[in-house]
């Protein structure tokens, strides 16, 4: 069955892009989830740090769904968004997007590959939750 073809958003930039490399693959030749689930936190912590302002620590992975896999030379694009702002933690809804990759050329096919929602909390020097500034 093939692939339904989506398009990348285009009402925001992509937090990180990232194309995979082969040592990043499972023993079935597609891109390991942990790898996916690694950049999806990192992106997911730079949207929180920027609303933070501050040091902050990752405390929940909400949700992670894999739709479709990602291969070796695809371009991975990672969207973030807030979701919910609470006194201490924020929750960062994330869409992850592969733009497949044939034989060395972008075939501009766009596919959304992962969707997951992780939950950072704002802690101070002593490693303690602390208040998020208000803006």
């Amino acid at each position: 069955m093939p692939e339904q073809t989506e398009s990348l958003p285009t009402d925001r930039e992509p937090v990180i892009r990232i194309i995979p490399m082969p040592k990043d693959t499972n023993p079935n030749g597609d891109i390991f989830g942990g790898w996916i689930m690694s950049h999806a936190d990192i992106a997911g912590s730079i949207v929180a740090v920027q609303r933070i302002r501050g040091r902050m620590a990752t405390v929940a992975v909400h949700s992670f769904v894999f739709k479709k896999p990602v291969y070796v030379g695809d371009l991975v694009s990672i969207y973030g968004s807030i979701k919910r702002i609470g006194n201490t933690s924020l929750t960062v809804a994330l869409e992850v997007f592969a733009e497949r990759r044939m034989i060395g050329e972008f075939t501009g096919k766009v596919v959304r590959v992962t969707e997951a929602e992780f939950t950072y909390v704002a802690i101070d020097e002593n490693r303690q939750p602390r208040a998020i500034p208000s803006d």
